[in-house]
Formats: C-alpha cells, sequence, structure tokens
C-alpha cells in the first residue's frame, strides 16, 4: 500500500554533511520523559499506558524526535492461539500525487545489458503457492506480498494476513491466518485496526522474526510491530505499538542492523492527500527482543523530510557477519532525482542527543528513463488493461552485506528502456563509512518485447548476484522469472541468462483500480547455508479483475559453497515425464563444473547401444542428475528393459579427454554413457572468462 510520486529534485552534495547532531524531544506522558528524574541524556523509562489502544504522541523540537512504545505484552505461543478468521475491510491507500516527470531529464540508457546469454540459472528445489486472494481483512489489489527464509521456516505475508512454512518440504505449519492474530488480547488500533503493508524480516543475528504492519483509528498512524521470542515464529511474540503523529504513515521498510531496527515510510498529509516525504526510524533492537518497553528515534530535518525528496529504503543485512563495530545504517535515496543520496543513520538509545543523520555522498547513476511516470503502463495478455510500474523509487529489499575486504549494498529499481520496461540493478560499495560509489550498475531489458519489472535483489555469501522480477507483454500474461550472475562473471552483466519461476495463466483486469501490481516483492538469502535464494512474487491463474495468487520458490548456484577444486556435474532432462515400451526419448544434458578450479580432464565408459526397453522413463532419473537448465538435444535412446528406472541417471554422454574451458562450458552431444569417472589432476586457477 504506497503509491507515491514525489516531486523530486535531489540538491547535488559531496562530502559528509551532517544534518544535525539530534536534539531530544520531551514527550508527553507515557512516552520517555527526558531528564526528568533521570541522569543527563538518559531517558526515564515509563509503564506501558493502562488502557489499550492509548497513544502518546510524540512531540517535535529542532530536527529530532524520541518517542516510545505505548503498549508491549508477550503473546502466548502462536500455535496456542486460534486463527482470527478473514474478513472484508477496505485496505486503506494514499492517493496519487502529481507526477514527478516535470523533474526527471530522462535520458538514453547506457548501461543496458545488450549481450543475451544462455540460460543457466538454476532450477528451484521448491515451488509451491502461498496465500492468495483475498487475503485477509482486506479483498484488496495488490497483495503487498513478501517473505523471509530463516532458519527452520519460511513465512510469508500479504494484505493482511501470514503464513508460516515448513522451509524443507513447503509444507504449512500455521495460517493463512490474519496478522491481527498476533496481536490477540492486545488491545487497540493493532488487534482491531490494521491497514496492510505488512513486512516480515528474520533478525539472523539473534535467530528472531519481525512482523509489522500498519494501523489506526482512520488513517495509518501507528506502526504495529511482533517480534518472536525464538527461533519458531509458530512460538510466543513481543508485540509492540508505536504512535507517531496525525499524519498519513504509509509504504513502511524495514531493515536488520545490529544496534536497531531500521525504518522508512513515505508520509502524507492526513487525508492522504499530499506527499510530505520520507521519514526514517530506529527502534530500540536490544529492547525489543528483551520483550522490554522500546524507544524509538526519528527525525523531520528539511534536508530528508522534504516533499522535494525521492523515498528512502534502508539496508537489511545479509549473511552472518556482521557491518564494521559502530557502523552507521545506510538509508538510500533514490527514485526520480538524477542523482542519488547515501545517508547514515547512528543511532544511540542511551544518549539520544548523540544520535546523528548524516549525508554519506551524493550518487551520480548512468542514465535512465521513468517507466510509468504518469499512469499505469505495463501490458497483459488478452486485455487492454495495463498494470502499474512503481518506477518512481527503488525497489524493495536494499540487501547489505560484509565481505571483510568490501561492503555490497545491492538494490534495484524499474525503468523504461525503448519504450518496454527493464530493470536497472546495481551494487554499491563504501556504504557505511569512505565515499559510497558503484561497484557494479546496469539495465537489464533482453530485447525481446518482454516488460520486466517490480524486482528484488540480493547476493549470496560466495558474491552471486541474483535478481527476481515479474514479466509481461501483449503476447504473455503475467510471469514470475529471475535472472542471475557469479561473482567471477563479467561485471554489470547477468551472465547466467534467465529463468521461468512460475508462468501465470491469466491476466489482471481493471474494471476499478486493480491495475496495482504487487507494490514489492521480496528475495532473500538462507541464513544457515548463505547460498540458497527465496523468491515470491504475484501472478494470476486465470484473467480475472481481482483473483491474485502468490507463489514461493526457491533456488541456489551450485558453486556456491565451495571455495576450490573442480566439482564436476552432469545436468540433465527428458523431453517428456514417461516412455512407452519401444519408444525413444530425447534428452538435454549439460556437462558442469560447479567448482572454482579448473577440472583438466575427463574420462567416460562407452555404453554399448541398447534396444526398445519396456516400463517407466527417466524423469526421476534426469532430476537426480541435476537442476541447471539446458539447451542441447542429443539423440534419441530408450532404456534397456533390465535397467530400472533408478539406475537411468548414471547413463550419461560419453565426453572426450578435454581441457579446462570445455569442461566447464561445453554441452557435448554424443552416444549413451554410463556414468563418467571424471579425475581432476592438480588444478590451475581458471579465469573469470573461463570457468
Amino acid at each position: 500500500m504506497r503509491r507515491i510520486q514525489a516531486a523530486a529534485r535531489a540538491v547535488q552534495t559531496r562530502g559528509a554533511v551532517i544534518v544535525g547532531v539530534f536534539v531530544v524531544v520531551a514527550l508527553a506522558a507515557g512516552a520517555t520523559s527526558v531528564l526528568a528524574g533521570g541522569s543527563p541524556g538518559r531517558p526515564v523509562v515509563p509503564r506501558s499506558p493502562a488502557t489499550p489502544g492509548a497513544t502518546a504522541a510524540p512531540t517535535r523540537a529542532g530536527s529530532v524526535i524520541v518517542g516510545r512504545s505505548y503498549r508491549n505484552t508477550r503473546s502466548r505461543p502462536l500455535r496456542l492461539i486460534p486463527a482470527k478468521p478473514p474478513g472484508s475491510a477496505p485496505e486503506r491507500e494514499a492517493n496519487p500525487n502529481p507526477s514527478p516527470v516535470g523533474r526527471h531529464q530522462d535520458a538514453p540508457d547506457t548501461v543496458r545489458q545488450t549481450k543475451t546469454f544462455a540460460p543457466n540459472m538454476p532450477t528451484p528445489a521448491l515451488s509451491f503457492d502461498g496465500i492468495a486472494f483475498p487475503g485477509f481483512n482486506c479483498n484488496c489489489s495488490p497483495p503487498d506480498q513478501n517473505g523471509e527464509i530463516g532458519a527452520t521456516q519460511y513465512v510469508q505475508v500479504v494484505n493482511q494476513g501470514f503464513q508460516v512454512f515448513d522451509k524443507t518440504t513447503g509444507a504449512s505449519l500455521y495460517g493463512p491466518a490474519d496478522i491481527a492474530t498476533l496481536w490477540s488480547g492486545f488491545g487497540g488500533v493493532c488487534e482491531s485496526n490494521g491497514f496492510g503493508d505488512p513486512v516480515v524480516v528474520y533478525d539472523q543475528l539473534a535467530d528472531r522474526w519481525l512482523v509489522s504492519q500498519f494501523a489506526g483509528a482512520s488513517v495509518p498512524t501507528d506502526e504495529c510491530i511482533a517480534v518472536s521470542t525464538g527461533p519458531s515464529a509458530t512460538g510466543a511474540w513481543s508485540r509492540y505499538a508505536f504512535h507517531f503523529g496525525s499524519d498519513f504513515f504509509d509504504y513502511p521498510k524495514l531493515g536488520i542492523w545490529p544496534d536497531a531496527y531500521y525504518m522508512t515510510m513515505n508520509v502524507f498529509n492526513s487525508a492522504g492527500t499530499a506527499y510530505r516525504g520520507p521519514q526514517p526510524f530506529a527502534f530500540d533492537r536490544a529492547a525489543m527482543l528483551a520483550g522490554q518497553p522500546a524507544t524509538f528515534v526519528t527525525t523531520r530535518a528539511p534536508a530528508i523530510f522534504s516533499a522535494a525528496n525521492d523515498p528512502l529504503l534502508p539496508a537489511d543485512l545479509d549473511g552472518t557477519t556482521p557491518p564494521p563495530a559502530g557502523a552507521p545504517e545506510p538509508f538510500l535515496m533514490s527514485g526520480t532525482s538524477s542523482s542519488w543520496k547515501l545517508w547514515r543513520f547512528h543511532v544511540d538509545f542511551v544518549a539520544p542527543a548523540s544520535s546523528t543523520f548524516t549525508l554519506g555522498g551524493t550518487l551520480a547513476p548512468a542514465p535512465y528513463s521513468l517507466l510509468c511516470p504518469n499512469a499505469p503502463c505495463v501490458p497483459q495478455l488478452g486485455t487492454s488493461d495495463p498494470l502499474d510500474a512503481l518506477g518512481d523509487r527503488a525497489m524493495y529489499r536494499l540487501a547489505y552485506r560484509n565481505f571483510g575486504d568490501h561492503e555490497a549494498l545491492v538494490g534495484n529499481q524499474s525503468v523504461s528502456v525503448g519504450g518496454v520496461g527493464g530493470t536497472r540493478w546495481y551494487e554499491l560499495n563504501h556504504v557505511s563509512s569512505g565515499s559510497p560509489a558503484f561497484t557494479q550498475q546496469s539495465t537489464y531489458a533482453p530485447a525481446d518485447g518482454t516488460w520486466r519489472w517490480l524486482g528484488s535483489a540480493a547476493m549470496d555469501g560466495a558474491g552471486d548476484l541474483a535478481l527476481g522480477f515479474s514479466a509481461s507483454s501483449s503476447t504473455i500474461h503475467p510471469q514470475i522469472r529471475y535472472a542471475g550472475r557469479l561473482a567471477a562473471d563479467p561485471p554489470n552483466t547477468l551472465a547466467q541468462g534467465e529463468a521461468h519461476l512460475f508462468d501465470g495463466g491469466g491476466s489482471q483486469t481493471d474494471p476499478g483500480q486493480h491495475f496495482r501490481w504487487g507494490d514489492y516483492s521480496d528475495l532473500t538469502v538462507d541464513p544457515v547455508n548463505d547460498c540458497t535464494f527465496w523468491y515470491t512474487n504475484e501472478y494470476y491463474a486465470a484473467t480475472a479483475s481481482n483473483s491474485w495468487r502468490t507463489r514461493i520458490a526457491d533456488f541456489s548456484f551450485p558453486s556456491c559453497g565451495f571455495s576450490s577444486g573442480a566439482h564436476l556435474a552432469i545436468d540433465a532432462s527428458a523431453e517428456a515425464p514417461s516412455v512407452l515400451a519401444g519408444s525413444h526419448i530425447n534428452f538435454d544434458v549439460t556437462l558442469r563444473n560447479r567448482g572454482p578450479d579448473a577440472a583438466t580432464g575427463i574420462s567416460a565408459t562407452t555404453c554399448p547401444q541398447v534396444a526398445a526397453s519396456t516400463g517407466r522413463s527417466t524423469r526421476r532419473a534426469a532430476t537426480r542428475a541435476g537442476r541447471s537448465p539446458v539447451h542441447r538435444r542429443t539423440r534419441p535412446w530408450s532404456r534397456p528393459p533390465h535397467w530400472p528406472a533408478t539406475r537411468a541417471h548414471t547413463c550419461i554422454w560419453s565426453v572426450a579427454r578435454t581441457a579446462a574451458r570445455a569442461a566447464t562450458t561445453s554441452r557435448p552431444r554424443a552416444s549413451p554413457a554410463p556414468a563418467a569417472a571424471a579425475t581432476a589432476p592438480p588444478p590451475r586457477r581458471l579465469s573469470p572468462a573461463s570457468r
């Protein structure tokens, strides 16, 4: 739920500019009482209000606001709480603002990826449906779907529902249920007046879940945040309610950082008709993990909180390596302006006056054109109704990773290239200190007439990057696709090509305002192996005005996790799930080196030619042989009657002794052979081009 199109003109600024050392603001009763019977600079912790739903509105002096949770309690274990049933209350939406197109200078895209790469993206290990329309207490478009992967579970949220899945099998462990179930017995607007825009994140440093949505009596003025008390999302939760004021606080986005849970919101006037600016927040992570009353710190400094500014997005930590000690949280302000600003938020909950919000630097992205700045424009098959592109801001998430010798902050934005939607993805370095700069930036828009938008990007622990997105055109229904690159691939390219995660069977028609699509999608990384990507997005099973569904799937680059050596694999797929006795079936086969070092030789024993066979074919065998897509058709082959189906995967195509480059990239075409005995003499290091 968002719909802001901010008029934006960023001021060209270089170097580190301190907006201001935060001035602590005393709040109304029930909030933090600063310097009232406490030591200087240390807020006094109040009790939560006795009356459920009572709020303590923050007041402001100078540029800084310090607020407090007005209520916090601990729930029973979720698995013991009856799920609140779905309802039909309407979702509140911010109205569209004047288009920012007049302030953006469209220009030819100079970083468009023009080279087409073979589709080598890994196929999903799991792929299953998530929550479907109508959601819960919403009946609205879009679903605002996002999800996160934890140690053993995957949690998905939509407007206004959530569901917990087993990450090994995809089986449902709880729900779908109304998000308000988490606030059962809590009282106030968090239990009775949740409006949606949910977000779920997993704090891998503490093995805890966070689920949030906004709420209010008539417009969203409060943020409701629940933190699990343990690693399971079906256990107990610490529930919090925060009140921000009387404005319309929209489009909340959360990020994990060691010193706080950070959030951004797009703020409108109370009527939801005028955009006022972006606002950053920091919530006391330590207090919330302990289930104690929690402080939030924010600012409305004019340099940040201005209708001329693009929205902000907070960094969200991936991996188990924290940022450098004491590093501030990066925020990116981007969208319609030709210059992007990298801000740094250092919060101090013991002495809030020491908190700072600093401009780390101004970035100059390569020229681009806004996508759909005035109206929905993404085409679909079978209808003249277009879809919204949400091309005025960075897409969720802004994924941060610390590799020790460098930082990587990965994000994306939907742009227009040659009259078709594409995805500008980027990687930034020096985001917590020093001068921030682009490490990579490129627009992914293959020249095939397909629009690609609503992306989400992330990196795995090996530095491989993946990008999930929606795809549509006048010849296809909206689809869910993904593309990626390995760390050693040529820079500024998604050199592993593209794959289809799930193809929708229908389009979204628009009798009212159902042009909204997604609002955001979500690509996250498994915190256990630091390799597996999990992605969720929306699709339609059949053409309808409002009948969205969501899909969840995971995939991983085979090379992730291998630090050295040659690791050969055979990837194969059959053209059909079964074959009749006496008939033939074709296989696509790829020989691939999944390790970082060269495989300098391969030997294979020739398999005798076989006649017509009986029994089932090799679908299971093809699955066991490998998961990567392949593209070279072999000659027909039949399984002999005395071979069980489980042995079929051991009969591969013979490969002559070959050089390292051939061993890593070729797709041989030859006669059937049994399992290859791959030999790897002492490896030599391959160049990135030959991997």
